[in-house]
């Protein structure tokens, strides 16, 4: 993987949380080869319980007219993937997942989660590989989400 400012695509995505701070998922899909964001999304399951932060990211992505080899995609999102998106990213070949704040501290705050982790969907898909990166400006997304808890 390209070395990529990590830090710098997670304030974008914590930028674009502020779209919905009540539900600040938000996610930035980068090409690595030349650090370019190619995608963003934010959540709106206000609308559609499943248009996910990730989901609204990777819809954008499928609509736009570029070609690129997923494989060479990093997606960054303000929370760690739930099964459905981290299954979405795998369907859609995307290389890494850099994430923020961790299922387990959603679930601290009281947050809906689905027990499992990214990392055990990536797991139980022998067929696709995806890079996890977990805890990028950790204290800053947990901050996101522990004010939309209040």
């Amino acid at each position: 993987m390209k070395d990529l400012d990590h830090q710098h695509y997670m304030r974008r995505a914590i930028d674009l949380a502020a779209n919905t701070p009540d539900r600040p998922f938000a996610a930035v899909i980068v090409d690595r080869s030349n650090g370019q964001i190619v995608a963003e999304g934010w959540n709106k399951s206000s609308i559609n319980p499943t248009w996910h932060g990730e989901i609204d990211a990777i819809n954008r992505l499928s609509e736009s007219s570029v070609k690129l080899d997923p494989s060479q995609l990093v997606l960054y999102t303000t929370a760690e993937p739930c099964p459905m998106c981290q299954g979405a990213v795998l369907w859609s070949g995307i290389g890494a997942v850099v994430y923020g704040t961790s299922i387990r501290f959603l679930q601290s705050l009281g947050w809906r989660q689905i027990d499992i982790l990214a990392e055990e969907v990536v797991r139980r898909s022998p067929v696709w590989r995806c890079t996890l990166v977990g805890g990028v400006l950790r204290q800053e997304c947990n901050t996101l989400f522990e004010l939309a808890s209040r």
